[in-house]
């Protein structure tokens, strides 16, 4: 049930969102298996978010919906090898070989013929709808799979009422303050993972695995001009997850004390509106706690472009 990654956008307050309407919406971009082409390479449609029943569940203010993507499997040398053969059929036949235009065209052609018998390879996106405290978190550690959410949604809600989440202060700049600092902010504690990358042309990085960056350490690594990317947190001794310089939330995995007072449903539906309501309230207390971490939400009318970001003083 709970999200492994979260890509954070945030929905305007003044937008009214209720079941019906959202079902509505999506219900134009169903997935249907059986209406889409044969040489189609991929194809994008919603299916019922849980189990059998409507495209998007709904508990007190709460959405859940999900993306389908179905892809075929064609592998570029499947592809160039069966187009060496026609390549070389028709040399025979005309008495040269063929030109990269009549190649690119060759390649089409198979490309054609054995897309109806590749396999398929089928991946489910979830997307949470918070429409009480504004959020909309996608569940995918990948921008290029977000970016086909937000552009299925968008094309079903005109316009998308979404922004990307933006903080005052820069998560690489934060993180690499907490490890000069020996510790993080607030309700935060700070993990045995972590990278720091170079800002330099160089681009080296060093990764800490299952191993705690001492404060000396990371000091040392910052004064040669490394910044941190990547650091594993703990909030509130609650949810542990990985943070990254572009404000993603990675391997988000709730601890047992979460779990520990978590009662247990008498059947399954009831379990599903328990488990979900427990995740989103535990998801938006821990953004919530993070953005003010970062120093509160950016106000990008006012936000000055020109402005350095601030530099971090070693003690």
């Amino acid at each position: 049930m709970w999200f492994k990654n979260l890509r954070i956008y945030r929905l305007d307050p003044q937008w009214q969102c209720d079941r019906a309407s959202l079902e509505k919406a999506l219900s134009v971009q169903v997935f249907n298996p059986e209406s889409a082409s044969a040489s189609e390479m991929q194809r994008l449609g919603w299916v019922p978010a849980v189990g059998d029943q409507e495209l998007v569940y709904a508990n007190d203010g709460q959405f859940l919906i999900t993306l389908r993507t179905e892809k075929k499997l064609l592998p570029a040398s499947v592809v160039n090898q069966f187009a060496a053969e026609k390549a070389r059929e028709i040399e025979e036949q005309q008495g040269y070989r063929p030109g990269r235009r009549q190649m690119k065209e060759i390649k089409e052609q198979v490309t054609d013929t054995l897309l109806p018998r590749a396999f398929s390879l089928r991946q489910d996106t979830r997307v949470w709808i918070d429409s009480r405290n504004h959020w909309l978190v996608i569940d995918t550690g990948s921008s290029a799979k977000s970016d086909e959410v937000i552009g299925m949604l968008a094309k079903a809600i005109d316009p998308l009422p979404a922004s990307m989440l933006h903080v005052a202060t820069s998560p690489c700049a934060k993180m690499t303050a907490w490890l000069i600092e020996g510790q993080a902010s607030d309700d935060f504690t700070i993990d045995q993972d972590a990278e720091l990358a170079s800002t330099g042309t160089g681009g080296g990085k060093i990764r800490y695995v299952r191993e705690s960056i001492e404060t000396d350490d990371a000091k040392k690594h910052i004064e040669v001009g490394k910044q941190c990317t990547k650091l594993a947190l703990t909030w509130n001794d609650r949810i542990s997850f990985v943070l990254t310089e572009g404000l993603d939330i990675k391997r988000v995995t709730a601890l047992d004390v979460v779990n520990e007072n978590h009662t247990r449903a008498e059947n399954e539906q009831e379990q599903f509106d328990a488990d979900f309501a427990l995740m989103t309230g535990e998801l938006n207390a821990l953004l919530t706690a993070l953005v003010q971490a970062l120093g509160g939400e950016a106000n990008l009318e006012q936000a000055d472009p020109k402005k350095a970001e601030p530099v971090l003083e070693i003690a």
